[in-house]
This record gives C-alpha cells, sequence and structure tokens, in this order.
C-alpha cells in the first residue's frame, strides 16, 4: 500500500479557510450534480467505526464512499480489541498499515480521534465527538450554499442545547464575512466556553457576529431557524427536571414568525412535540430533510478531500 501522508478532520479548526470553503463548495457541486464522475477513492479502502447509533452519518459516508470507488469495512462498538485492553495508540497502528481512511463515531473526547490521527498513513474523519461534530458542519454549510448560493451575511438563529452540532456551527459560521449566529440555549445548556471562545477569535477576524443568550424574548428575523434535538446522542442530562428547562426552547410556528422569510433546518433525527412541533418540521419552510441528504454529498466532499496524497501539494 502506498505510504502516503493523509489528511485528517477532527475538528472544524483543522482546516484552513480556503479548505473549509472548498469542502463546502464541492459539497455543493455533487449535491447539485455538477461534479465530475471520477472515482477518486478507487483503490482505497474506508474502516467505519460507530460506537454509537447512526442513520444518517453512517450511510453517508458508506455509501459516499462506495460512490468515490471505495471498498468498505464496517467496525460495530464491540468489534475492535480496544474492548480487551489494547489501546487506541495502537489499535491505529495496525489499521493505519492496511485501511487508507477511518471515518469514527466516539461520542467520546476529541483526544482520542487524535490519537487515532497519530500516525501518517491513515486519514481519520471525526464522524461525531463529544465536544464537536464537524461534519454536521460542513453538511450544513452544503445547505446553506444550495439554498441561498452564499454563506457570507447570512443569519442564522439556532435554538436548543448547546450541543456538539452547535459547537461544530459556531466554529464553522465565524469563518465567512458578516455571517451572524444567534444562540438562544437553555440556562445551563449553553455552548462550552471553549468552542466560543474559538469562534470569537475567528468572528473577529472574518467580521462574523456570534452571540449566546439563554432565554427566547425579541427573537429577531434571520434566514435560518435551526435546532436540534434536545437528547444529544451518548449523553446523559445532570438534572431530572430538563424537560422543563428545555420547553421554551421549542420551535413552534409562533418561533417561525420572527422570520417569516427564513427556512427551517434540523440535524435530525426529530423528536416531533419535544424540540419541534410536527407543522414546522413538516412545513414549506423546512429543509431539513433535503439538509440530511447534503450529508451524504458533503461526506464525499470530506473523503474527496482526506484521501488526497499531502506529498503532492509539497
Amino acid at each position: 500500500m502506498p505510504q502516503a501522508e493523509r489528511r485528517h478532520l477532527i475538528s472544524i479548526d483543522d482546516l484552513s479557510d480556503e479548505e473549509l470553503r472548498h469542502i463546502a463548495l464541492r459539497g455543493a457541486e455533487f449535491s447539485a450534480g455538477s461534479a465530475d464522475d471520477a472515482r477518486p477513492l478507487a483503490d482505497t479502502v474506508v474502516g467505519v467505526l460507530f460506537r454509537k447509533t447512526s442513520t444518517r452519518t453512517r450511510t453517508a459516508f458508506s455509501a459516499g464512499a462506495l460512490r468515490l470507488g471505495a471498498r468498505l469495512i464496517t467496525y460495530g462498538p464491540g468489534d475492535l480489541q480496544e474492548n480487551t485492553g489494547e489501546t487506541v495508540e495502537d489499535s491505529a497502528a495496525v489499521l493505519s498499515r492496511m485501511i487508507d481512511v477511518l471515518v469514527a463515531r466516539t461520542a467520546g473526547p476529541e483526544h482520542e480521534l487524535r490519537a487515532y490521527a497519530a500516525q501518517r498513513r491513515m486519514a481519520v474523519v471525526n464522524a461525531m465527538s463529544q465536544g464537536e461534530h464537524p461534519t454536521q458542519a460542513l453538511a450544513d454549510l452544503t445547505t446553506l450554499l444550495r439554498r441561498f448560493g452564499r454563506i457570507e451575511d447570512l443569519h442564522v438563529i439556532y435554538v436548543g442545547e448547546g450541543n456538539n452540532t452547535a459547537s461544530a456551527l459556531a466554529l464553522a459560521l465565524s469563518r465567512f464575512p458578516g455571517t451572524r449566529l444567534t444562540l438562544r440555549t437553555p440556562p445551563g445548556y449553553g455552548v462550552a466556553p471553549e468552542y466560543l471562545e474559538r469562534a470569537a477569535v475567528s468572528a473577529k477576524r472574518s467580521g462574523a457576529r456570534i452571540e449566546e443568550r439563554h432565554d427566547m424574548a425579541d427573537l429577531p428575523a434571520a434566514d435560518v431557524v435551526y435546532t436540534t434535538r434536545w437528547q444529544t446522542t451518548g449523553t446523559v442530562k445532570p438534572t431530572a427536571d430538563w424537560r422543563e428547562v428545555f420547553a421554551p426552547f421549542q420551535v413552534t410556528e409562533k418561533t417561525m414568525a420572527s422570520s417569516p422569510d427564513a427556512v427551517f433546518m434540523h440535524d435530525l433525527p426529530a423528536h416531533r412535540g419535544e424540540e419541534v412541533t410536527a407543522d414546522v418540521l413538516d412545513g414549506p419552510a423546512s429543509i431539513a430533510f433535503d439538509q440530511a441528504e447534503n450529508k451524504y454529498h458533503s461526506a464525499r466532499a470530506v473523503l474527496e478531500w482526506c484521501a488526497a496524497d499531502r506529498s503532492s501539494e509539497r
């Protein structure tokens, strides 16, 4: 197997501004059907490791890899010898001698994925960690490009828990000039300060705006209203009364009325009657299922970028 040095995508912050834009634009090209029919992953083996449940992300990367010409090896939560005490580093050292890309959903700390990436042969893609969901943010950027033709100067209102989807969205949108992200998160369930601080650094450089409040009063008009389910995969709420705290943050027709021209986005899966009402999710403003499809298109863009040989750039 060629011993090429691969690219990793563990965090949005692993990407330069140019790389972030390239992947989003490439995803939009795949979505529009305007990408070429080349199979750049021919003779490539992609491993797909999911320790937590997944419909969209696992299918998107599996189908995307196959469509790009790769072959797949799939691993469930109990398949690797890490369950018997082997270290992540040893697993990575072995896997990297046999496969070219590892797409991993751990729902654990980022440093575990960094350990997988501490080798030069195998690209590692974070398909969701505890703190950040970068491939979701890339699918969201692809969706915005397809809907609006741009990301710059858009205003996105995000309603709900400041989870890994919210942190990745903040890191991504903060890169684009004039973009505004308004976060409305329940008290005690905001975006982790680390991610807000990192997004603020990018926003200062780009001219974007990131704001967080813990109430639903005085919602401004926006281009997009975005929510996510209240119970994030792999997490447990620390207090028993959390549903009462989250209740005011449900997206309803009244919420959407504050932005009459806005589209509605949701990273799915959705629980109708909890974070969003059925009339919004299934209504004419919703592009949530286009957004889900774009996860497949952006996954192809991510795989194409990660599998490229970095040595050819030098």
